[in-house]
């Protein structure tokens, strides 16, 4: 599957390890900076996708919203780093199915809109999504002229992770590649976030709807591709 991901909002909290362990798969263990664990709720447009290079009519470019934390797998004497993905939100229940079906993920479909207004200095991008009771929304001002991502930091750790791993079972998981290149990003000024936790992701998150995130980022974002093989393992 190829697509473009662009404007990718990034929240990021410490968060206690016991929340993450019901949705930690067999065979991976949490990442830590600097002895924290961090959950991420995440707001991107999803753009042009593609599946074995035949593009999807009409349902190609859409807003994703998604809640994850940060794993890793031992592979030989280093680490395979990448993500777990606790929901992922898009407005089509077609795109959704397809998702699941083929890549065991948990994604639902409900009513997600967003805006994105620029100027030669700044610019203002946000996502909204309706639950049930309410439109949630996460947003940042942000300058427009991007730049690296400093080597070592907490913005390198949250972007620079490159697998997908799903729990199976109890005992199995599976993991595949998502390939992109290192992203710029750019400062942000300011930033909003309306989200009901609780109800979005279940009580273990209950408690992000009254914290301040430790930090939020912004990245430009850029073509990228998942890989159709999986890796089941034990």
């Amino acid at each position: 599957m190829t697509a473009r991901w662009e404007n990718l909002i990034m929240a990021n909290y410490v968060i206690d390890q016991d929340a993450l362990l019901g949705y930690l798969p067999p065979g991976v263990e949490i990442d830590l900076f600097e002895g924290k664990a961090y959950v991420s709720l995440v707001g991107f447009l999803f753009k042009n996708s593609q599946i074995f290079g035949i593009p999807i009519p009409l349902l190609g470019t859409f807003e994703e919203v998604n809640l994850r934390f940060y794993v890793k797998r031992k592979d030989g004497d280093g680490y395979k780093r990448g993500v777990v993905f606790i929901n992922e939100t898009v407005p089509y229940k077609p795109v959704a199915w397809l998702a699941n079906k083929l890549y065991k993920e948990h994604y639902i479909a409900i009513p997600t809109k967003h805006r994105i207004v620029m100027d030669d200095v700044q610019k203002e991008v946000e996502f909204q999504w309706k639950t049930s009771s309410q439109w949630n929304k996460i947003g940042v001002n942000a300058s427009v002229f991007s730049g690296e991502m400093d080597r070592g930091s907490l913005e390198e750790f949250i972007f620079e992770h490159y697998y997908g791993y799903t729990r199976l079972s109890d005992t199995a998981s599976q993991e595949y590649r998502i390939h992109h290149p290192r992203w710029k990003v750019n400062k942000v000024i300011d930033y909003t976030i309306d989200c009901n936790f609780a109800e979005m992701y279940g009580s273990a998150f209950a408690e992000l709807s009254r914290l301040k995130p430790e930090a939020v980022f912004l990245a430009e974002g850029s073509d990228i591709a998942v890989d159709w093989k999986r890796v089941r393992f034990m």
